[in-house]
């Protein structure tokens, strides 16, 4: 039996992180592991969650991501999956 995803894994494939992103390989966007390893030791959350919010691009090279608003997302989540990305 497989483990069960938790709350914070369902709402990241709702909101279609996973489409981009994974644990640890680069997909369209950067691995989880690579944000973690970059801003290692740094209080970067709320800068995070700005980003994800706003979207951007040439923090991990050139393809943008999106904007993610809280219709897709909603603060909560949004700040254990951060939370979650920094401590993989």
């Amino acid at each position: 039996m497989g483990a069960q995803a938790s709350p914070v894994d369902e709402a990241m494939t709702k909101a279609g992180c996973m489409a981009c992103h994974a644990m640890d390989k680069k997909v369209l966007g950067p691995s989880f592991k690579d944000v973690a390893a970059k801003y290692k030791g740094q209080d970067v959350a709320a800068k995070l969650m700005e980003k994800v919010r706003k979207g951007g691009s040439g923090v991990f090279g050139p393809i943008p991501m999106a904007p993610n608003p809280p219709e897709k997302i909603n603060d909560a989540d949004l700040k254990a999956a951060v939370e979650l990305i920094l401590k993989s």
